[in-house]
């Protein structure tokens, strides 16, 4: 049930939008220091030790979000969504503070484990804001988010970079947590939900206002795309934890390449921000299938052209390319889940979104380990067979789909 409210939808925008900027932004701004405060602030120098902290570091977040997020998902569907994007912030807030005030590695560690387990402010938001948004602008808002995400994550990253200089980097984590309060806030007391939950919602199974929708009568293809989701985030992380090393191998030394590194991610994110606002106008226009297969092709075209770059003045061009063209595919199939899936089943399909993602996410870093032990370059060669395979896949499903809207007809 919906509770009408002409033109609120545009309100409800922009603060979501705002909100989830200020969150990625509070996570972007210390996150990326986690090697360095290792280092620094708790005392890990040994190099196999340091590898060892970095990866648990990098892949607890991954494994706890997979399992998590569907059961959020269910609470979001049930007792409501905005709620739900209220207790990820707030959550982000407690546990990012607290990381910066651990003494040993493990603190850490399991820290990271809770922000999995409790977050996932990204996902709350798509699933708010696929119920609050008119069905011809979901699109507009699902790219909207995934642009708000990565000028967040340029942002962040940046100014986090001055504060970690000169405050230290458990100031770092004490400005991240204060930025998700205020995003936790700026949700709790400028937002409301027109979309009553099922728990404040009771009515009659199957009925045309029931938040209590049968699995069956979900769009066949959802796992499909879910699963594509999951491939599409595999694909394109498998490269970035080797980029540095990259930027490293073109510069020559380990002297300034941080400001080597720290642009290259800055241009990386405005090509995102790009990506995200031109998918979110694209999905309202085309179909998303089309524009991912395309956006596929030219992604493994930009991301095999990183193996033969030994310049900054190529590689900086050829990032763009590759972020921006990448960046298109999961906001598509994002707006697709809006537009698809019934209102009183978004957290759920969002939830499940997240879970393959972030298997993605944890099992990339992984295999691409195994191919830089050969040869870094072949790393990015890889990583756009992996494209490639995303554009056969995706073009494959099109034609079944066009296949079937034939005999249809």
């Amino acid at each position: 049930m919906r509770l009408l409210m002409p033109g609120s939808w545009k309100r409800q925008l922009v603060l979501v939008w705002a909100a989830q900027f200020l969150s990625i932004m509070g996570f972007s701004f210390a996150l990326p220091f986690a090697p360095y405060f290792l280092q620094e602030e708790l005392g890990v120098v040994r190099h196999g030790e340091l590898q060892m902290w970095v990866a648990l570091f990098s892949s607890s977040t991954a494994v706890t979000m997979a399992i998590a997020a569907p059961l959020w998902g269910m609470l979001a569907d049930r007792f409501g969504k905005r709620m739900m994007l209220i207790r990820a912030n707030l959550a982000g807030a407690a546990v990012m503070s607290l990381m910066g005030v651990v003494q040993t590695p493990l603190m850490l560690i399991v820290l990271r484990t809770a922000q999995g387990a409790l977050t996932g402010t990204m996902t709350a938001a798509q699933a708010f804001l696929a119920g609050e948004m008119p069905h011809e602008r979901r699109g507009l808002a699902v790219g909207g988010l995934s642009a708000a995400v990565f000028s967040g994550s340029m942002a962040g990253a940046f100014l986090g970079g001055f504060v970690a200089h000169w405050m230290g980097y458990r100031a770092a984590f004490a400005v991240s947590g204060a930025l998700l309060l205020a995003a936790g806030l700026l949700v709790l007391c400028c937002t409301h939900e027109t979309v009553v939950p099922s728990a404040r919602h009771p009515v009659k199974d199957g009925s045309p206002g029931s938040a209590r929708v049968h699995w069956r009568a979900l769009p066949s293809t959802l796992y499909g795309v879910l699963a594509m989701i999951g491939a599409i985030a595999f694909v394109r992380q498998f490269d970035m934890a080797f980029l540095p090393l990259l930027v490293q191998e073109i510069h020559g030394s380990l002297e300034a390449v941080s400001l080597w590194s720290g642009g290259l991610n800055a241009c990386g994110s405005v090509a995102g921000l790009l990506a995200g606002l031109a998918t979110g106008w694209l999905s309202d226009r085309a179909h998303p299938m089309r524009l991912v297969v395309v956006s596929a092709l030219l992604a493994a075209v930009f991301s095999g052209w990183q193996m033969g770059v030994h310049s900054f003045a190529v590689l900086f061009p050829i990032r763009f390319g590759t972020v921006f063209f990448a960046g298109t595919l999961e906001p598509a199939l994002n707006a697709w889940l809006a537009k698809r899936v019934p209102e009183a089943r978004q957290g759920v399909a969002f939830g499940l979104a997240s879970t393959t993602r972030s298997i993605g996410w944890a099992v990339a870093p992984l295999l691409a380990g195994l191919v830089a032990a050969a040869d870094l370059r072949a790393v990015f060669g890889v990583s756009a067979l992996g494209f490639l395979g995303l554009a056969a896949i995706f073009a494959a499903g099109l034609r079944v789909r066009r296949k079937r809207d034939t005999k249809a007809a």
